[in-house]
């Protein structure tokens, strides 16, 4: 009994950390979300707001996010 008391706050704690996760992972890694922030970064660069080296910065670490996004789409369709 004591030991349910004492493990129930570390499982909970546990999941909690299991579903931040989960929700970073889907914020990194979703395609459309991707490819929203690419066409935002392109009218930032067009409308002048940023330079061209911090354009270039930004969308490499999004094409970056990009292809893992696909390879783990793709991993998932061939584990099916």
């Amino acid at each position: 009994m004591i030991h349910k008391l004492i493990t129930l706050p570390i499982r909970s704690i546990l999941k909690l950390g299991e579903k931040i996760q989960d929700e970073v992972e889907h914020e990194l890694y979703d395609i459309p979300h991707i490819q929203q922030q690419l066409i935002q970064l392109h009218a930032l660069y067009e409308m002048e707001e940023i330079d061209e080296k911090t354009y270039e910065r930004r969308e490499q670490e999004l094409l970056r996010r990009y292809k893992i996004a696909k390879d783990r789409e793709k991993n998932r369709l061939s584990d099916k």
